[in-house]
């Protein structure tokens, strides 16, 4: 297992130093970690994944992946990206678009067909039958291609196919460290399940992950900290406790009599544990819960009416990673 990435002191800037993109980025990430990056458009997420992975030079400070920079061969055989616009050689068919990465990416080769496309790149053959097929084949089911996709050009693929097969060319090597730009952008659900089980299982063999993403809530199930970044520098890193413990905040208003004062607090903390949720607070017609999922979020409200609660509105209230952005708007208060 390596000793995982860290990044120094890390500014780069554009246009001649007119524009900061970065400016003294620190953070480090762990193996067997999931490790969010979020902000704001135009924050820098992009260019310090592009430095991470050594497509961009700093200006200053420095990268490195188990010790050695990102533009290291021994650390290219250690990474894989998914980047958010895809490019691919549209001609090919999904299948043997794998094949090909499968040997860039140094893997035993097995027997690499063309699957009948005169213009696949030549492959070459080696004695361990089946490993690329097996490899390749792996890389499909896990992201949700199925065969006859897999056979089809890619100029054929709809937005969310792409960004399958994008996944699964940046699984093909078996990686130590992921970085996924956007991964779920263009995903129907069934696809953005698939990324977070895929991002699970390698967590659970020891790989670093990385994600930079604007969808939140999969952020908060998936990581394990979180880097807000703004105008080119980290503000904070959040501990998020993903996976089961990983909860959320649903607000509840009510009518009549409502939550009542501290006497009656011993019976809405029984409804609510009766459904899976906590109690935060309560004050008058209104009152917090923690929840972990939608069906608990469900079973609670009816637990509260069952209770004699009129429940009149249930609203999810922000979640940590939403005030980040929020804190110092207009209007929040801060």
């Amino acid at each position: 297992m390596g000793s995982g990435i860290a990044v120094r002191a890390l500014s780069k800037t554009y246009r001649g130093g007119k524009v900061r993109a970065l400016d003294g980025v620190s953070l480090t990430v762990a193996p067997g970690e999931v490790f969010g990056i979020i902000g704001p458009n135009g924050a820098g997420k992009t260019t310090l994944f592009g430095c991470m992975v050594g497509f961009l030079k700093p200006d200053a400070g420095e990268v490195t992946i188990d010790g050695l920079p990102p533009d290291d061969l021994a650390v290219h055989a250690v990474v894989g990206y998914l980047p958010e616009r895809l490019m691919f050689d549209r001609w090919m068919t999904g299948r043997a678009f794998l094949g090909y990465h499968h040997e860039l990416a140094g893997m035993p080769a097995g027997d690499r067909r063309n699957h009948g496309d005169p213009r696949s790149p030549r492959l070459r053959t080696a004695s361990s039958a089946g490993d690329r097929d097996r490899d390749v084949t792996a890389a499909l089911e896990l992201t949700g291609l199925d065969p006859d996709s897999a056979g089809r050009q890619i100029r054929k693929y709809s937005r969310g196919m792409l960004q399958r097969l994008g996944f699964a060319q940046a699984l093909i090597g078996a990686p130590r460290y992921l970085f996924l730009d956007e991964p779920t952008s263009g995903m129907d659900p069934l696809g953005a399940m698939m990324v977070r089980r895929a991002v699970m299982e390698l967590k659970s063999r020891g790989a670093a992950v990385l994600i930079n993403s604007h969808q939140l809530e999969q952020v908060e199930k998936l990581c394990d900290r979180v880097a807000f970044v703004k105008e080119g520098r980290v503000e904070s890193v959040s501990v998020m406790n993903a996976g089961a413990g990983a909860r959320r905040e649903l607000g509840v208003r009510t009518a009549g009599s409502g939550f009542g004062d501290s006497s009656t607090r011993g019976r809405l903390e029984a409804a609510a544990a009766g459904a899976g949720a906590v109690l935060l607070e309560s004050t008058g017609h209104s009152a917090r819960f923690s929840v972990p999922d939608d069906e608990t979020a469900a079973k609670l409200l009816a637990a509260l009416v069952n209770a004699g609660y009129p429940v009149v509105e249930a609203i999810p209230a922000e979640s940590r990673l939403e005030r980040l952005f929020t804190e110092g708007q207009p209007g929040s208060g801060a």
